[in-house]
């Protein structure tokens, strides 16, 4: 049996800060986002919590360019992409992991969407 794993994750949530467009090396254009994701959820003292998690998106090329003339802080995105995990070193040595989630598709939301998921 041939069976393809998939490495495929779908988030919603909002913009927390502008995205960041850079050019790098060979023209091509990257974009980096920071998205929140809220998650709710009735703690054993009976009480509602909520907890955000940090999810940094990676867009390259014309896709990038595309999106950071339509998102800014505060955007709600539903964004398909997959996981990439990185491990990198600081100047001063230091050894890193980061993990991203390099974007497929994204829809921009409406923000009376945004607050119904949440």
């Amino acid at each position: 049996m041939n069976t393809t794993m998939k490495n495929k994750v779908q988030l919603i949530g909002n913009l927390g800060a502008d995205p960041e467009l850079k050019t790098v090396t060979g023209g091509q254009h990257v974009l980096r986002m920071n998205l929140a994701t809220n998650e709710r959820y009735k703690a054993q003292d009976g009480e509602w919590k909520s907890e955000t998690q940090w999810h940094t998106v990676v867009v390259w090329g014309k896709q990038a360019e595309r999106i950071a003339g339509q998102v800014r802080k505060g955007t709600g995105l539903v964004v398909e992409g997959r996981l990439v995990h990185r491990r990198y070193e600081t100047k001063e040595g230091e050894k890193r992991f980061s993990t991203e989630v390099v974007l497929n598709d994204y829809q921009v939301l409406a923000p009376a969407a945004v607050a119904e998921m949440n």
